[in-house]
């Protein structure tokens, strides 16, 4: 496969001629669902859920189809009959060609006074993690791991312990909007010096051979 990282959380992969798309939300380019043959979003928030975005590539595209959580899918599956469909922890499935197992429930805790909501991670072809807003760790191996490197929801000695716990063979940053340019030096070096693994990150733009 071939990575793509696009603004914030939002990735892209590519194989075969067919795209699949995680997470266009709010802080990712206005076309990043563009051109996809499949999209997949982890959960309900806006910078990883943008109805526009989404509406856009799904009629852009009329053979386009969505895999989502239910609170996402029940907006847009009325007007995208057959083409959204609703998934779950422990739910496997086959999105334009891309083999894709669905893992964890809930969104990490904000603060102990907001509810949580769900969200889902997904393991695509048995090798690239996108975990979304939640340190979850799928029973199974993991290649690449997509890391959410700097949230409301985390500070780094959690991201350390991730990395230590999935054990992945590279982790790539992701969920990066929010980290300023002054302090990506220092996430770098600390995550690459603790994490365990081969720790690193590609601009906006930016492509990895998988």
């Amino acid at each position: 496969m071939k990575l793509t990282k696009r603004l914030h959380s939002c990735v892209q992969l590519e194989k075969d001629g067919r795209v699949l798309v995680i997470d266009p939300g709010a802080f990712s380019e206005s076309d990043a669902g563009l051109g996809a043959d499949a999209l997949l979003v982890t959960h309900e928030h806006p910078d990883h859920y943008d109805e526009g975005r989404l509406r856009a590539a799904l009629e852009a595209n009329p053979a386009a189809a969505l895999w989502t959580l239910r609170s996402v899918a029940e907006k847009l599956a009325p007007a995208y009959p057959g083409r959204v469909h609703t998934v779950g922890h422990g739910d496997a499935f086959t999105a334009a060609g891309f083999e894709v197992q669905v893992h964890g429930e809930l969104h990490a805790v904000i603060h102990p006074d907001i509810p949580r909501v769900t969200n889902v991670g997904y393991l695509v072809e048995g090798s690239l993690f996108h975990p979304g807003d939640a340190l979850t760790v799928p029973d199974a191996p993991v290649d690449t791991l997509m890391l959410p490197v700097h949230a409301p929801w985390n500070k780094v000695a959690e991201v350390i312990d991730y990395l230590r716990e999935v054990k992945p063979r590279r982790a790539i940053d992701v969920h990066d909007a929010y980290l300023s340019e002054i302090a990506r030096p220092i996430y770098d070096n600390v995550l690459g010096a603790l994490g365990g693994t081969d720790h690193g990150r590609l601009a906006a733009g930016g492509s990895a051979d998988l």
